[in-house]
């Protein structure tokens, strides 16, 4: 049986620090796309830059976006469990009746939601600086749903798989920064070599922050093959976790 009370404590917990804590956890990403945004606008107000019959810093802002949700629903989730192991926190969850499978759930389900809050605040402040209107907000919570949901599981990994900051860190700096930026966030694949060009229509990330973006300004077009390959892949990802959740690997030290 679910024990939703004890699903409902540990998202209240987390949202309770996601709003307490607002200066790290809401406010330095907003003002790092903003910071972002004002670079990007000087460099395109000086150099006439455009991409894909786009100004330049239209065609980024959706990826900004969708950048900084990818690496906050990597860092809440990675950054809480690693601080609960350090404090010896975490075992009044392992002691709790509550499955492990169902503290998966929780934190999956408060990074959602904070993923969303740092998603539509950001919309709202770039629309100050730029014209962007979200044209399907159907698609657009799906594809951010997506993110969070892959990011979430790859920093629920992390977070009991490693019990110091600096190993969280460094797997941020070497696999989730790179995914970011080779993904189609500051640049257009029709720039690139076709064996760069070739190797990005094998990343999956790389269809999400493209769809993500079309669902800008009236420009998003369903490709049920490549959304099928994202979802899959999103799938395999959840059930790696939840594997790794239910037989206890590294969760119970």
């Amino acid at each position: 049986m679910i024990n939703f009370r004890a699903i409902y404590s540990i998202i209240a917990f987390r949202l309770k620090e996601f709003f307490s804590e607002y200066q790290y956890s809401l406010l330095a990403p907003v003002t790092t796309n903003i910071l972002f945004i004002l670079v990007f606008l000087t460099i395109e107000n000086y150099y006439s830059l455009s991409i894909d019959s786009k100004s330049f810093v239209q065609f980024i802002a959706p990826g900004l976006i969708i950048m900084i949700v990818a690496q906050e629903s990597y860092d809440n989730p990675s950054v809480t469990l690693v601080n609960m192991k350090q404090i010896g926190s975490f075992d009044d969850w392992l002691i709790a009746p509550i499955s492990r499978i169902e503290i998966l759930i929780s934190l999956l389900i408060s990074s959602i939601i904070m993923g969303f809050i740092i998603a539509i605040v950001n919309i709202f402040i770039f629309s100050f600086f730029i014209n962007i209107t979200v044209s399907n907000y159907l698609f657009l919570s799906y594809y951010l749903i997506i993110v969070i949901i892959f990011f979430s599981c790859l920093g629920c990994v992390v977070g009991v798989l490693f019990n110091t900051w600096d190993t969280q860190s460094t797997f941020s700096n070497f696999f989730v920064t790179p995914l970011n930026f080779l993904s189609g966030t500051f640049f257009s694949i029709s720039h690139l070599s076709e064996n760069f060009q070739f190797i990005l229509y094998y990343n999956p990330y790389y269809y999400v922050v493209s769809f993500f973006r079309n669902c800008f300004n009236n420009e998003y077009n369903f490709l049920l093959l490549q959304n099928l390959y994202i979802f899959i892949f999103v799938l395999f990802s959840f059930f790696i976790t939840a594997y790794i959740y239910h037989r206890g690997y590294k969760v119970i030290q």
